[in-house]
């Protein structure tokens, strides 16, 4: 018989290390500088910083988050559909 109050502690397990993933990438960074452009993003992919020839833009590291932001939730959708959901992790239809 399946107990689906264990099934939920499995998942309350799988997000607490999700959780826990998400804030050691957030906590990561990588620095890149090529062509005289220096960028530096979060394990999260985050842009926390893009100079060109030693000038700051804002305006572009804005733009590009909201362009990654934006590309993490069609790849967030794509998997919950490729997974089923979470009906489908439990079981249910």
């Amino acid at each position: 018989m399946n107990n689906p109050f264990g099934q939920l502690g499995e998942l309350k397990k799988m997000r607490d290390q999700a959780m826990k993933i998400q804030k050691e990438l957030q906590a990561e960074e990588v620095s890149v500088e090529k062509n005289g452009v220096e960028i530096v993003i979060t394990g999260d992919q985050r842009l926390k910083e893009i100079k060109t020839n030693g000038r700051s833009d804002n305006d572009i590291k804005e733009a590009v988050n909201e362009a990654i932001k934006k590309s993490q939730e069609v790849a967030a959708k794509k998997l919950s559909q490729m997974q089923g959901g979470l009906a489908g992790l439990l079981g249910g239809a």
